[in-house]
């Protein structure tokens, strides 16, 4: 069984190759947004021309990697939301609700200062990890049904 995963969230720590470092022996497929900020941002722009307000620059961008998105989530089998402490990520809760709504597999990955602020969205997954490598522990037991190393 071959699962696809879709990595969405926070764009400035290394927990994307944390995980795809760890499950580089899984039959795993990974996909996720553009994490290059800049192009993410003006991408729209970029492509479909200059804005001269802000919010339809932004706008624009918004629309293009929605495209990216949308399928990037309806084609997942599970869908990892990492939700940082450095900036609030809206697009991640949007994405969680969105995977929620499809139906998909959702792991929601933070650390305990969000508990509070994301707990409707923590019980819409099906899990809530605190390390990448519990999202890896995750994808191995449920491609091979094998508990960590150590687990009782």
């Amino acid at each position: 069984m071959t699962l696809k995963v879709y990595l969405s969230g926070e764009i400035h720590t290394d927990w994307r190759e944390r995980i795809t470092e760890g499950a580089g022996d899984l039959d795993v497929t990974f996909s996720g947004p553009v994490t290059d900020h800049a192009a993410s941002d003006d991408c729209g722009v970029a492509i479909l021309g200059a804005e001269a307000d802000k919010y339809w620059h932004d706008h624009k961008g918004a629309m293009v990697n929605a495209i990216r998105t949308r399928k990037g989530l309806m084609e997942a089998d599970v869908v990892v939301v990492r939700f940082g402490e450095k900036y609030k990520q809206w697009n991640a809760a949007f994405d969680a609700g969105y995977a929620a709504a499809l139906g998909k597999s959702l792991i929601v990955l933070h650390g305990a200062e969000h508990a509070h602020a994301l707990k409707e969205v923590d019980a819409a997954a099906l899990a809530v990890a605190s390390e990448p490598e519990q999202v890896v522990a995750i994808l191995r037991y449920v491609l091979s049904g094998r508990l960590p190393a150590g687990a009782d």
